[in-house]
């Protein structure tokens, strides 16, 4: 008998991976965790049926979310992550030897333990002793952060649950005054394709318009998520991503990436013109 994971994109789509054996299924005080093992995809994690990464295609997420800031101000010190319990984002973080110190803020200490057994691919910095991880809601958390941290990266689940205080006003507002006075935002920022996902981006970035002087948003393919065609968001304080790439310092560091180099970091802003309506509410 075959057993295939699948999961709902639209009322009208879904997408479906052949399994080939079940790792783990467990439910933590927050939602259901679930690592799989496919022919194609390699080990996977979704949480309440929801994929959250694939050891084929995580390079493409953790490299656009973490080398844009990065490259953008190479001065980055102090980092901030919310969410990101299976450990992708601060294992990229991590290949800065410039970063002194990394908060990994995630709600669910289960999702941590579990990617440490199942997915050591990403979790393998996390006792890197630069990070220090804090189960903490992150909405709660930086509540009380001012002027503390260079770069903050919300690395979040899908708006609902456990992730739905970080697409919020309030929230935003709090990334803003925790940021010190040339911070960086970034957050994964769903897909403009089907109405769902689409609606979520709209407000994500309405919101955080209201806070930032500079936002954009940026995009990469990543098969697994839905559509395969994902959003990230830009937001700072001082710098432009596309006019204050530093490309010589970043390429200087050696840093081997898969997905992300120089020149994909300029046409990554690029975006289709329904997008654009998207964000400036044209579609309505």
């Amino acid at each position: 008998m075959e057993l295939w994971y699948t999961e709902e994109h639209s009322k009208d789509v879904r997408f479906s991976i052949r399994v080939d054996k079940q790792l783990y299924s467990g439910n933590s005080e927050y939602q259901k965790i679930d690592v799989m093992t496919s022919n194609e995809f390699g080990t996977f994690l979704t949480l309440d049926s929801l994929m959250m990464l694939t050891e084929k295609d995580e390079f493409i997420y953790h490299d656009m979310i973490v080398h844009v800031p990065m490259a953008t101000n190479p001065k980055i010190k102090k980092v901030l992550v919310i969410g990101g319990g299976d450990g992708g984002t601060v294992r990229e973080l991590t290949r800065y030897d410039t970063i002194e110190h990394i908060d990994l803020v995630e709600i669910d200490k289960l999702v941590v333990e579990v990617c440490k057994e199942f997915l050591p691919q990403t979790a393998c910095k996390l006792e890197d002793p630069r990070v220090t991880i804090h189960y903490k809601d992150g909405l709660r958390y930086v509540r009380a952060i001012e002027n503390e941290y260079d770069l903050i990266i919300v690395d979040s689940t899908d708006p609902f649950g456990p992730g739905e205080g970080l697409f919020t006003k309030e929230f935003y507002g709090n990334c803003f005054k925790a940021l010190k006075e040339d911070g960086i935002l970034v957050n994964q920022h769903e897909s403009p394709y089907y109405e769902n996902y689409a609606n979520s981006l709209r407000r994500a970035h309405e919101r955080i318009v209201e806070f930032f002087p500079i936002t954009r948003v940026y995009q990469a393919h990543i098969p697994t998520y839905p559509s395969g065609y994902w959003m990230f968001g830009f937001a700072s304080k001082v710098y432009d991503p596309v006019k204050d790439l530093n490309a010589e310092a970043w390429n200087q560091l050696g840093i081997k990436t898969k997905y992300y180099n120089t020149n994909l970091h300029k046409g990554c802003f690029a975006l289709p013109n329904y997008v654009k309506d998207l964000l400036e509410n044209k579609n309505e």
